[in-house]
């Protein structure tokens, strides 16, 4: 066989072992170290690369950043700044139809600028948003959606895990990544507002709820006292990149003081939550270590196979133009995310357009943008919505079918597809604060 016949066949192998079960760096790094053990029949060579693939992910200063914002963000969920925004962002927006299903898309928004997760989102506002409007009569789909559709702010607004994983496959600066995700989810979370008053205008069956005459209002002192620690945290962390006294490294660091501080003075931080906390920061950074590690040695194998520029050369003899090499690739994206979670889809695609993408001279950073917006509609589609299976799983409402909540994120889903359009038609929307 050729190089190319064995980059394809590896490249459908590991996604037929992910999607039979197999743990994704596992998958990665078996078929790519056997496929150059097969190209070059030398398998010192595959040890080789493995080697170096470790020194390169482990060894790089950003790769900090990781388990920086993870501990940042496990603190500020165990904390529980994000239900204090939630508290406060439902007075506000109580008595306006769909009110409720806005807060919460609000709330998931300053949530995510803290936490960079979107399985942290899921998780907590399931528990505190989705019971409050089945309480007032919201269409059990129309709370689940909302949640569901709102938990992937948290993977696009800074500070993302997979702005950083994207940051490494494409050697990325991280800072720049997260600066460019602020506009496009603050995007995002204004759409998703204008697509909960639509529905409540136009489609009140599927929104549901009941009006609301009396609200209790909290005091100038309460609203400071809720809101005040998460928006100064946020204040600190991308202030400090966005002008940049600190680097992204040094962000995540402060921002974990900070947070550690904030969770003390309110004295929500037990000593057993401590450490829960970091022996949950070092599980999920060695799982994104082996990860970045694997999709390392995987990108070495595409290299060494030629599949990129043959894809490339591909594309350039089909003549084909901007929006079709794009269409394609958010088709192949979207498609993915059916079967695949977003850190498979960057670590398996990314590699094998890179190169295209650079060879029409586009900018990575905001390539990087498209790619995981794209991917994060896959948490929200069948069969292998992630948000949505936690969204289950943190339910204790047996009423509520998995089948509800994949339908109720389907019209977020759509939005987000809206978005994606017009931030591949206008990239200035995620570089303009770089």
């Amino acid at each position: 066989m050729t190089p190319i016949e064995i980059g394809l066949i590896s490249v459908f192998a590991i996604v037929f072992l992910i999607y039979s079960g197999v743990y994704i760096p596992v998958a990665l790094g078996m078929v790519s170290i056997l496929s150059i053990w097969i190209m070059r029949d030398n398998f010192t060579l595959s040890l080789n690369l493995l080697k170096v693939a470790v020194g390169d992910s482990a060894m790089v200063y950003s790769f900090a950043t990781i388990p920086l914002f993870t501990f940042m963000g496990l603190i500020v969920a165990k904390a529980g700044l994000g239900s204090d925004i939630y508290e406060v962002m439902t007075m506000r927006f109580r008595k306006v139809k769909g009110g409720i299903g806005m807060a919460t898309v609000g709330a998931n928004a300053v949530f995510a600028a803290v936490t960079g997760s979107s399985i942290a989102s899921a998780s907590v506002f399931t528990k505190v948003s989705v019971p409050q409007m089945i309480a007032q009569d919201y269409n059990p789909r129309f709370a689940v959606g909302v949640v569901a559709g709102s938990s992937v702010l948290g993977m696009i607004i800074p500070p993302s895990a997979m702005l950083i994983i994207y940051s490494f496959v494409a050697e990325q600066s991280v800072g720049d990544m997260f600066l460019a995700g602020v506009i496009p989810g603050i995007m995002l979370a204004i759409a998703y507002v204008a697509a909960i008053w639509f529905m409540g205008r136009f489609t009140p069956g599927f929104v549901g709820g009941r009006s609301v005459d009396d609200t209790e209002w909290m005091s100038k002192r309460e609203i400071a006292s809720k809101t005040l620690p998460t928006l100064g945290l946020i204040t600190v962390v991308l202030g400090g990149i966005y002008t940049g006294w600190m680097t992204a490294v040094e962000a995540g660091a402060t921002g974990s003081l900070v947070a550690l501080i904030i969770a003390l003075v309110r004295r929500s931080m037990s000593l057993k939550g401590f450490w829960e906390a970091l022996l949950e920061t070092g599980h999920i950074t060695a799982a994104i270590l082996f990860l970045i590690t694997a999709a390392s040695i995987y990108s070495r194998m595409l290299g060494l196979a030629g599949l990129p520029n043959q894809l490339q050369d591909l594309l350039a003899g089909n003549s084909a133009g901007f929006w079709t090499i794009m269409l394609l690739y958010i088709l192949l994206m979207v498609f993915l995310g059916t079967i695949l979670d977003t850190a498979s889809i960057i670590l398996i695609v990314v590699p094998l357009f890179l190169p295209l993408v650079e060879a029409l001279d586009l900018s990575l950073i905001w390539f990087g943008i498209v790619t995981v917006v794209g991917a994060e509609i896959g948490l929200l589609t069948p069969p292998l919505g992630i948000s949505c299976f936690v969204i289950k799983s943190t339910l204790d409402d047996e009423s509520i079918t998995l089948k509800d909540v994949f339908m109720g994120a389907l019209p977020f889903a759509f939005v987000m597809f809206i978005i994606l359009l017009v931030l591949i038609e206008f990239p200035i929307l995620s570089l303009a604060l770089l």
